[in-house]
């Protein structure tokens, strides 16, 4: 028997799957929050303009999450699917194709990165000029890493799509260690600031998918034995990729593209502004990124039972899914609202204005934490039965609204907090309109389990 059979999601208790699915894909994305606010920590050293220059180039990273989707959301949802029908041979040529998709288009994506560098930061509108070295720094370095970052995406989809997600989570955390350790080291001791953080991550990363290669290849808990790691198996099985996740590379290309618009309403308010919005959103996804991770382990078990065509199973573990989420939801509330300045003094302890800032930020954000978390749930629903249409349709329109609202409201008596609040009421409208969305089609759906089709 395969690792892959060994993680039959259709059967067994629907809770203890859930929460053993759930905790390595939610301890990975902590581990990543850990990471990017330890990395806020050492830069915050250097001042807010490190800080500043570092979180710009942040928002092009989040950019590449669009077109590494292809890669990761094509095998997540290919893999499970399949396995959940019994059919491990079609299951198989997701996987290589997924991984092929990562490979290629990461170097894309990096050369981008390394030879358009300059035009990309100009986008941002920065007027400082410290700011705009170390941001194009940055970005030129970490798009040596692009290829990685996207395989390794590829890889958790196939990893969690078999439903095993213990495996990437130690893979995972000992890359993010391994990052942890080496940045002081080359922001400081070596002397290269914010370009230091900038090597780490790709040293790091080059380790973390060295040893992923090997495990997806020779170990014996591997997801399928003789996997080939490159080519295209079959056009079909490309074209069923690309039909699944362009709605959501749409949806994240302009999630990440109107989030840098909003980022240029804020630099207009000076690099403490920059600062408040970078160290922010770090701190915010204690929510969002916990809520990532849940949302991805719902997609591999609807998406497993969607091939079983167990539709009981799947409308139970979406309840159950709901009452975790809104749980957190309510402690990431309170987080941000009683502990945004505190939070805030420990990456710029120096510069009382912009904890101040950050405080009053984190107090407005705190009001579409529920709703967010619900939003991720929905969507890793939705994704998992491969109806990726809804969520992208709900993202793209709130988020054009956002940054709509976030260019008025700045220029009322709100100044920088009606950006702030425009945020909020983005998040929130996103959060109620996919899960209503949902629960109307919730009526639709089959009351009985039946035999699903074929995915190609």
């Amino acid at each position: 028997m395969t690792r892959a059979a060994k993680h039959d999601l259709t059967e067994g208790p629907i809770f203890g799957k859930l929460i053993s699915l759930a905790i390595p894909l939610m301890g990975g994305m902590l581990m990543q929050m850990l990471y990017n606010l330890t990395d806020m920590f050492w830069l915050g050293r250097l001042g807010s303009e490190a800080v500043a220059a570092a979180g710009t180039a942040g928002l092009l990273m989040w950019m590449s999450f669009a077109f590494a989707a292809f890669g990761r959301m094509g095998g997540e949802i290919g893999v499970s699917q399949n396995l959940g029908r019994g059919d491990e041979k079609k299951a198989k040529e997701f996987a290589t194709t997924a991984l092929t998709l990562g490979l290629v288009l990461g170097v894309l994506y990096g050369t981008v990165l390394i030879f358009a560098h300059t035009p990309l930061i100009n986008f941002f509108n920065i007027e400082n000029p410290t700011v705009v070295a170390y941001a194009e720094n940055y970005i030129r370095i970490t798009g040596f890493a692009m290829p990685l970052f996207f395989i390794g995406g590829a890889g958790m989809g196939i990893y969690s799509g078999s439903g095993n997600t213990k495996t990437p989570f130690y893979i995972q955390a000992l890359g993010i260690t391994l990052n942890v350790i080496l940045s002081p080291i080359f922001i400081f001791t070596l002397g290269f600031g914010v370009e230091g953080a900038a090597f780490a991550t790709v040293i790091a990363q080059s380790v973390t998918i060295a040893i992923f290669l090997c495990h997806i290849k020779f170990h014996k808990n591997r997801p399928f034995k003789d996997l080939k790691l490159l080519g295209i198996t079959d056009q079909k099985t490309l074209m069923q990729i690309f039909k699944w996740v362009i709605p959501i590379a749409i949806e994240s290309f302009l999630f990440t593209f109107l989030t840098m618009m909003v980022s240029r309403f804020v630099n207009q308010f000076g690099t403490g502004a920059m600062a408040t919005q970078r160290i922010g959103s770090q701190i915010e996804s204690l929510s969002w990124l916990i809520s990532t991770g849940f949302a991805s382990a719902i997609s591999a078990f609807t998406g497993q039972n969607f091939g079983a065509g167990k539709w009981k199973r799947i409308r139970e573990g979406y309840k159950i899914s709901v009452i975790i989420m809104l749980i957190w939801g309510i402690f990431t509330t309170a987080v941000l609202f009683f502990a945004g300045g505190p939070l805030f003094a420990i990456f710029l302890p120096g510069e009382p204005e912009v904890i101040a800032m950050g405080a009053n930020y984190m107090r407005i954000l705190a009001a579409c934490q529920i709703l967010g978390c619900l939003e991720g749930i929905t969507s890793g629903t939705f994704r998992g039965m491969g109806k990726t249409v809804p969520p992208s349709v709900v993202s793209a329109s709130s988020n054009f609204i956002r940054m709509v609202a976030a260019f008025f409201l700045a220029r009322t008596v709100l100044g920088l907090d009606g950006i702030w609040w425009a945020l909020t009421l983005g998040a929130m409208l996103r959060g109620a309109w996919i899960f209503i969305w949902f629960r109307l089609h919730s009526k639709k759906m089959p009351k009985e389990d039946v035999v699903a089709e074929s995915a190609v």
